[in-house]
């Protein structure tokens, strides 16, 4: 059995760095970049942000971010897993893992924007499995073809 290990992590490392870059050009690929509402790097160390890492011994295999709303919500932000880490259920760890701590430090709800073509479907549906309903656009977004948008009720 894969021993995980899941941290708070300060974006400095260069398997992070370079797994934030992946998942940038990824969202610019496949999104204009007016629809493109991933965060980079330097983006995600802002205050009311708390970004984690998941990691299969000195291997990264994913990433996922929790950014403070106000003091009852808050919002999913840069969920990416490594790709040689897909199917192998780190994405729904770490969105499990965050919606713990959400629920730990007292957040009522949680909410997120994913894109809509095919590559995001995946994510769409593991959202869906754990309890996200799609709704509408929540500030500071607005109706967009490539955007949906998902809350969960805590």
């Amino acid at each position: 059995m894969t021993a995980w290990h899941i941290r708070v992590d300060d974006l400095t490392g260069e398997p992070t760095r370079a797994l934030i870059a992946l998942h940038l050009a990824g969202m610019h690929a496949t999104s204009p970049p007016e629809s493109t509402h991933a965060l980079d790097a330097d983006a995600l160390q802002q205050h009311g942000i708390t970004f984690w890492s998941a990691w299969e011994d000195e291997r990264i295999a994913g990433v996922i971010a929790l950014k403070r709303l106000d003091d009852e919500r808050g919002e999913l932000k840069s969920m990416r897993v490594a790709d040689a880490f897909l199917g192998r259920g780190v994405g729904r760890m770490l969105l499990r893992h965050v919606i713990d701590h959400a629920r730990d430090v007292g957040l009522t709800s949680l909410w997120l924007e994913t894109g809509t073509p095919d590559e995001f479907v995946p994510a769409q549906r593991l959202y869906e499995s754990e309890g996200f309903v799609r709704c509408a656009p929540f500030a500071p977004y607005v109706d967009d073809p490539f955007s949906v948008f998902f809350t969960r009720v805590l």
